[in-house]
């Protein structure tokens, strides 16, 4: 039911008799003949038309003289918003140096281990050690680009010993700790113009590891530094200019295929976003819940979007493609106008 049309009583009536949990927040009905009042949504046996009242919100219901229900408990949050709000606890318990296992956890959300696993991983796409680790890869990285030693940042990132963080030390830096501290990235970049602006281009020993847009040169330097602290501007190199040049090839025209190998960072559950938008037609579009649902994680919503969001490699990664299910553009790390203007394109370049 489109809620915006819940406008007088008979829609908030049928919403009513169809217990239409997308009313809920719009309207309090309350039934005079037991003085209770209760969400749109509750699952209560139905009283008589005649005996119903309408509100706009608990707090009018209350000042009429009506108590809450005992069972939709309208005068709380929603029963979604509560385990989201508990999944957001969850989320900062985790953000700590101690380790936290999922029975603490679980405890401190007053939930079973169980319930908060499947749900925390429904709502964040991740489970709750990997959000551990990836936050902790995440602290790490701060601390080496601040200058601290390497055994006090990984201390600091929360891993008990050197011996724990090695094992995983390629997903978390892509590379030692010691490396990255140094300055042994051997990321270089260069800026260039593209059809959409200025243009930064990186790449490490892997490949092509950053792609961002802008219009100002110092602000993509500073975007790209939040990411790679030590990298270094390119000289004079002409294999590594014509490498650039085919990014900007690519970038100007996705009809010309970019073959260069890509050195793609991120956690696991963002890597599976980026290859889900990736396979997203040029010319076509997708919301953030369809993606979600393309990858098995229907209620991982807002992770796709914060994965969007973390996307180094503008275009090359399609993340322009994802918009909000109303079909607005939503927001866009480059600008919404660059978005716009990448989807017009694209629409172009498809019924040309």
């Amino acid at each position: 039911m489109n809620t915006s049309a819940l406008i007088d009583d008979d829609a908030r009536w049928q919403a009513v008799l169809d217990r239409d949990a997308q009313a809920d927040g719009q309207f309090i009905f309350a039934v005079v003949t037991t003085g209770i009042f209760c969400r749109p949504s509750c699952r209560a046996r139905h009283a008589l038309r005649q005996n119903v009242r309408f509100y706009p919100d608990t707090g009018a219901a209350a000042a009429a003289g009506f108590r809450p229900c005992k069972r939709c408990q309208p005068d709380k949050a929603h029963p979604q918003q509560q385990r989201l709000d508990k999944i957001t606890r969850a989320c900062r318990l985790l953000e700590q140096e101690s380790p936290v296992t999922l029975d603490q956890l679980a405890q401190d959300v007053a939930m079973s281990p169980y319930h908060l696993h499947r749900l925390f991983k429904s709502v964040t796409g991740m489970t709750p050690k990997a959000w551990q680790q990836g936050w902790r890869a995440q602290r790490l990285r701060a601390s080496l680009a601040q200058g601290e030693a390497v055994t006090e940042a990984l201390l600091a990132a929360g891993f008990p010993d050197a011996s724990s963080y090695y094992r995983q030390a390629d997903a978390t830096l892509g590379m030692t700790a010691r490396q990255y501290r140094r300055g042994e990235t051997a990321v270089r970049y260069t800026l260039d113009k593209c059809a959409l602006g200025r243009c930064l281009v990186a790449e490490s020993e892997r490949g092509v590891c950053a792609v961002l847009l802008g219009d100002n040169d110092a602000a993509l330097e500073a975007e790209l530094v939040q990411q790679f602290p030590l990298a270094e501007r390119a000289g004079a190199d002409d294999a590594f200019a014509g490498r650039v040049a085919q990014v900007i090839r690519s970038l100007d025209d996705r009809r010309v295929p970019l073959s260069l190998p890509l050195d793609i960072r991120g956690t696991a559950f963002q890597q599976r976003v980026w290859q889900a938008l990736r396979a997203i037609p040029v010319g076509s579009t997708a919301s953030y819940a369809e993606v979600a649902a393309a990858m098995g994680q229907p209620n991982a919503v807002r992770a796709v979007a914060r994965a969007c969001a973390a996307n180094t490699l503008a275009i090359i990664i399609p993340c322009h493609r994802v918009i909000r299910s109303d079909g607005a553009l939503s927001g866009y790390r480059w600008g919404a106008e660059r978005k716009a203007l990448l989807l017009q394109r694209e629409a172009t370049t498809k019924e040309s």
